[in-house]
């Protein structure tokens, strides 16, 4: 991800008033009523998780995700009074963690309330900050993301859990059919070979591909946390290109830094397909899976035409 501009490095003075201004006006207000609706307030930080959320719960729940532009960042995202506002009322939260959203969860530690539960994906993972936070592109942490949420809906409304079960298995079987199948051909047809990446948001997902990611790991974190990368990472990366030791180049399109666009030049130059990856749902309003599985067709392709396979 790139570096903060000068306007997120202000991002500590704004959340400092924010909780302020939350704290006087909500009080200990208390989530664990439903809304004015009856259904369950979910609010979550980042419209990836809130994509799932609001396909496991239906009409028994109202989902607001938000960080849902494409082109926002959500690791350096500037909260809105409307933002902690909804963070205080909702009766589940569902944030990243992993240190990728901090101001999410200091919204919700302004104003603690009994009667709301926290997912915490680092929490769930067992992952801290340090970690790669860009668990949305890990199938298996995906699937535990399903599972906690579907048991959470179910603690929360227990009258309802059987519908929640039940959307559960249609969204496995029905809604992430496409997603299951394109990662499995992939792995199949395609497994073993050797990619670049530009950062380490493709970290989690090039294992679960089969797919051999050669890109030193320094070079991934430095792009991903905006830092230069070592010059020994920069030059093997490089290498790797210009040797043609990489099957295919993939690259986050939403940071695309003077240094990652050189490397794209000079993957298409030398014969090396490139797919990219973004970090937030595009276009804006897609589904998760419609997201993923864009993705990973472009990627098939982009294997299909670097002349791996089985």
């Amino acid at each position: 991800m790139p570096l903060p501009s000068a306007r997120a490095l202000a991002a500590p003075l704004l959340l400092a008033a924010l909780l302020a201004g939350l704290v006087g006006g909500c009080g200990s207000r208390s989530s664990s009523s439903a809304g004015p609706s009856g259904r369950l307030n979910v609010v979550a930080a980042e419209g990836f998780w809130g994509s799932i959320a609001e396909q496991l719960g239906g009409d028994r729940v109202e989902v607001t995700s938000i960080v849902t532009n494409p082109a926002a960042d959500p690791h350096d995202y500037e909260p809105t009074p409307d933002d902690a506002r909804r963070m205080a009322i909702a009766q589940i939260a569902i944030v990243n963690g992993i240190g990728y959203d901090a101001w999410a969860s200091k919204l919700l530690d302004a104003n603690p309330s009994s009667g709301r539960t926290v997912l915490d994906v680092g929490d769930l993972l067992g992952l801290t900050e340090g970690d790669n936070p860009h668990q949305w592109y890990s199938p298996t942490a995906v699937q535990r993301v399903i599972a906690q949420i579907t048991a959470d809906y179910g603690r929360t409304d227990p009258r309802h859990a059987a519908y929640y079960a039940a959307r559960r298995h249609r969204f496995e079987t029905v809604g992430l059919r496409r997603y299951h199948h394109l990662i499995s051909q992939i792995r199949s047809r395609y497994g073993g070979t050797p990619v670049g990446a530009s950062e380490s948001i493709f970290a989690p997902l090039a294992p679960a591909l089969g797919l051999r990611l050669l890109t030193p790991a320094g070079f991934l974190d430095a792009i991903s946390a905006g830092t230069e990368p070592t010059p020994a990472d920069k030059v093997a990366t490089e290498g790797q290109i210009a040797s043609r030791r990489i099957g295919v180049w993939v690259y986050n399109s939403q940071n695309a830094t003077p240094d990652v666009q050189r490397l794209n030049d000079a993957a298409r130059a030398a014969g090396i397909p490139v797919a990219t990856v973004t970090e937030t749902m595009t276009p804006e309003g897609a589904s998760f899976q419609e997201w993923q599985s864009r993705e990973l067709e472009a990627l098939r392709e982009a294997l299909a035409r670097s002349g791996a396979g089985r």
